[in-house]
């Protein structure tokens, strides 16, 4: 399982979504650990069986047992943090916003890996799960550590990619039923 299989996956009508995913991660400027980590949480959050059973044994591999713990915890974090946000963000009454939230989040805190690859991981699963609070929260963090916008712009093209591929092979499965 690998990269190649699921780029190999990709039906020939999806044929840039194939060339893209070669292209995000295969060409891809991040270091091993931002880039696999992103990888992983964003495979994570696609939901689909396919794409995590294809990457998750690459992303194990290259990386350390502590980022690889730290990129599945910014994906659970952010399934949680993504919804009741943006939930508090669409609900038309500014109340719900000064309420405190009552939520465990003592990982993003301290996520066993260096703080700006934990907040490119959770930036990247806030774009698949459309958190715009949370995108904001996080892209401003990455601003002030001094993490420029092509970096940031890197993830949240992992993610695109990731997610459409998920979409398109679990639509395949579907109808190959």
């Amino acid at each position: 399982m690998s990269l190649d299989e699921l780029k190999s996956a990709v039906p020939d009508y999806a044929k840039d979504l194939r060339l893209n995913l070669g292209s995000v991660i295969g060409n891809s400027d991040l270091p091993q650990q931002r880039l696999w980590g992103t990888v992983l949480a964003c495979a994570i959050a696609s939901r689909s069986p396919r794409v995590l059973r294809e990457l998750e044994p690459e992303a194990k591999d290259r990386l350390s047992p502590e980022a690889y713990t730290a990129a599945k915890s910014a994906a659970a974090i952010m399934a949680m943090n993504n919804v009741f946000y943006r939930t508090r963000h669409l609900l038309s009454d500014p109340e719900y916003g000064t309420l405190r939230a009552g939520l465990r989040m003592n990982v993003i805190g301290n996520p066993g890996v260096d703080k700006v690859d934990f907040e490119l991981w959770s930036l990247a699963v806030s774009a698949v799960n459309g958190c715009g609070q949370c995108l904001d929260s996080h892209e401003q963090v990455l601003r002030k550590a001094g993490v420029d916008r092509e970096t940031i712009q890197e993830a949240f093209k992992i993610a695109a990619v990731l997610q459409a591929v998920g979409a398109t092979l679990d639509a395949e499965a579907v109808l190959a039923e």
